[in-house]
């Protein structure tokens, strides 16, 4: 079968290209780097001709709400014309788990809300994965919300989830039949935000005081209690926080 993953030499699309070429697959990694552009559609009839699946990890090069929504609109309306001009006959897309309870207060969880729109709209069958936060941005996280040198978290519950894990399950689904709706997946285990982020700075020598803050922001943005949970049918991954921190993963970190 041929695969191609847009985005693909990105964070999540490196590792799906190897999981799926380690499982036999004729992956083929599109991106920017390999002549590809989704925004403008450069290359994309030339790399999807003879592809039976496209798997879009791509994900905006800028966070503002104006240019995630142009290059969401733009990618995902390029992808499925090409799609299906092509013959391609599965699309799957990596979204966020809480993309509808984020999407008012922010533009850019408005964007990946239309992108999902698009998809279910469109003329290609689909399968959309709604993932957790990464473990690898959890960092990144806590830079974000670091105030005068102190992290500060709203009183929230998140449940992390490795990229390989999302790599894994994006594989699995994308050498397996459309489902025309969206499935959600998380990593196996459940946190305060704050405690989450303060275990994780403390493991790698940081000492900056974590607060939890009932005003905060997460990524700038309002959030309740279980705003980032998965739901009851979410499907769980198996790599637990020590070991994605022991492993080469978070030693990379």
């Amino acid at each position: 079968m041929r695969i191609v993953v847009v985005g693909g030499t990105g964070l999540v699309g490196t590792r799906l290209v190897d999981v799926l070429t380690r499982a036999g697959q004729d992956a083929v990694a599109a991106s920017p780097r390999t002549g590809v552009d989704t925004v403008t559609g450069k290359g994309l009839t030339e790399v999807l001709t003879g592809a039976d699946v496209v798997v879009d990890v791509s994900n905006s090069p800028a966070f503002e709400d104006c240019a995630a929504m142009e290059f969401f609109r733009n990618s995902t309306t390029n992808l499925l014309t090409a799609e299906k001009l092509t013959g391609v006959t599965h699309h799957v897309a990596l979204s966020v788990v809480g993309t509808e309870r984020l999407a008012p207060h922010s533009g850019y969880f408005q964007a990946k809300l239309m992108q999902e729109e698009l998809i279910a709209t469109g003329p290609v069958p689909y399968s959309v994965i709604r993932a957790t936060q990464f473990y690898e941005f959890l960092f990144t996280a806590a830079d974000s919300a670091t105030v005068a040198g102190t992290v500060r978290l709203p009183p929230a519950l998140i449940q992390p989830v490795a990229a390989h894990d999302v790599a894994a399950q994006l594989a699995t689904v994308a050498v397996g039949g459309p489902d025309n709706g969206s499935t959600e997946i998380g990593g196996p285990q459940r946190f305060a935000l704050d405690e989450l982020i303060r275990t994780v700075l403390s493991m790698r020598g940081d000492d900056r005081a974590v607060v939890r803050d009932a005003t905060a922001r997460y990524w700038g943005i309002d959030i309740e209690e279980r705003t980032l949970l998965p739901g009851a049918h979410a499907r769980l991954c198996g790599t637990r926080l020590t070991d994605w921190l022991g492993g080469a993963d978070g030693r990379r970190r």
